[in-house]
């Protein structure tokens, strides 16, 4: 059974999704604060380390974002683990700024639980059942990008990307030189589709270009084709 964590102060709110994501096959822990969640995710109960963290973005001792921002400097697997970020307002800067730090993906208040747990076995999914991949590593130069251990490393240093990030980049790594739209790119890692003023997956390109190019204001593996979307150069070292 795959295990939620959630920190959310709403315990109505808590209550009520945890039972229904109790009923859909997950095991869910809850904190009611931010500090209280952060232990739960250093320290878990045994048998119940979570494979997931949805977290609310108002939360009454420290804020949402900056929770991210400590989950990501986590070391080892605990850093990576998927984050769904809980907007009351929807503002389009939370989202952006929430992206940047590392989540996963973003769901604005109110919302339906059928959605929240589409989005959740959709990041899940992604982690694990993705289309199955050849063995061998992708080599570009100095960059290696490993399908089944899930890594990236340039000129043999590790690259810290999120799971989400690094199905972005296996996308377009294994369509290198070949111009696919922001459409193209998110129908490929089977996410949700954007609409059209969103802008989240140029957010996620960001951090990825931070995270392997050498000057990530010039890059020269992963390109802007203006007014299409993206493409992986396949010659640059």
């Amino acid at each position: 059974m795959q295990q939620l964590l959630m920190i959310e102060d709403d315990a109505r709110l808590a209550q009520m999704v945890s039972e229904y994501l109790e009923r859909s096959g997950f095991g869910v822990m809850h904190a009611l604060d931010a500090k209280a969640g952060l232990n739960l995710l250093e320290d878990p109960p045994s048998g119940t380390a979570p494979d997931m963290l949805v977290l609310d973005l108002m939360l009454p001792d420290i804020d949402g974002l900056e929770v991210c921002r400590r989950v990501r400097a986590m070391p080892g697997e605990t850093g990576k683990i998927p984050v769904l970020m809980l907007t009351a307002k929807g503002d389009p800067m939370d989202r952006i700024v929430g992206l940047e730090l590392g989540a996963d993906d973003y769901l604005p208040k109110p919302f339906e639980p059928r959605e929240l747990l589409a989005r959740i076995r959709a990041i899940l999914r992604r982690r694990t059942d993705g289309t199955p991949a050849p063995a061998k590593v992708m080599r570009f130069g100095s960059m290696e990008i490993d399908r089944d251990a899930r890594t990236v490393t340039v000129a043999g240093k590790p690259a810290e990307l999120t799971s989400y990030q690094f199905d972005l980049l296996v996308v377009l790594a294994e369509r290198a030189g070949r111009v696919l739209t922001r459409d193209q790119i998110m129908e490929a890692v089977r996410g949700r589709e954007l609409e059209a003023f969103d802008r989240s997956i140029d957010v996620h390109m960001g951090r990825i270009r931070a995270a392997i190019e050498a000057d990530p204001k010039q890059p020269k593996r992963i390109l802007t084709v203006r007014g299409v979307g993206y493409v992986f150069a396949k010659q640059q070292d």
